[in-house]
């Protein structure tokens, strides 16, 4: 019977340490799928800047679906055309062309808008993958991720391999 308990166990703590696993490899699957295109400086707003630097729409369209270019190309002229006249009058206007872009981009992405973050928000994860994308380096973001990920792992295992010891020490120690 005792043998029998101990396969159980057993089984119970590789069950356990697999569903861990498989979070954690979620939780970062998430990670960089999480929006960071609402920050300032995420892919979205710096094309936004950019656009209003150089006068050229075309530079945010690609953020947004076609039935949603009505709605952002005259407020992108609107402000384009405050940008030289009262600063304060012009900077409410851009900030309100960022939140109608980023609103419209989290639209049609079927996520909710929930605000302009500020620059410096965004997850690690994220910015190393973008950094990777604009530098081509995919080797030290894979190297990134392999360190992170292990060092998660070994303090998980750590912890499971702790209790395993004293598993059957008490009922107490057990649960």
């Amino acid at each position: 019977m005792k043998t029998r308990n101990y396969a159980l166990r057993s089984n119970l703590l590789k069950s356990a340490f697999m569903v861990s696993l498989i979070a954690i490899f979620s939780l970062i699957s998430i990670q960089p799928a999480s929006a960071h295109c609402d920050s300032y400086d995420g892919p979205v707003l710096i094309d936004a800047a950019r656009a209003l630097e150089t006068n050229n729409v075309d530079l945010v369209l690609k953020w947004i679906n076609t039935d949603m270019e009505a709605e952002v190309v005259p407020l992108f002229h609107k402000t384009y055309s405050l940008k030289n006249g009262d600063r304060e009058v012009y900077e409410i206007v851009k900030k309100h062309f960022y939140e109608t872009l980023v609103r419209l981009h989290r639209e049609m992405e079927g996520a909710p808008f929930t605000g302009l973050k500020a620059a410096g928000t965004t997850a690690p994860i994220t910015v190393m993958s973008d950094k990777a994308l604009q530098t081509g380096d995919f080797d030290s973001l894979l190297k990134a991720l392999n360190k992170h990920v292990n060092a998660q792992l070994q303090e998980k295992y750590e912890k499971v391999a702790a209790l395993y010891k004293v598993k059957d020490n008490s009922v107490e120690e057990g649960r």
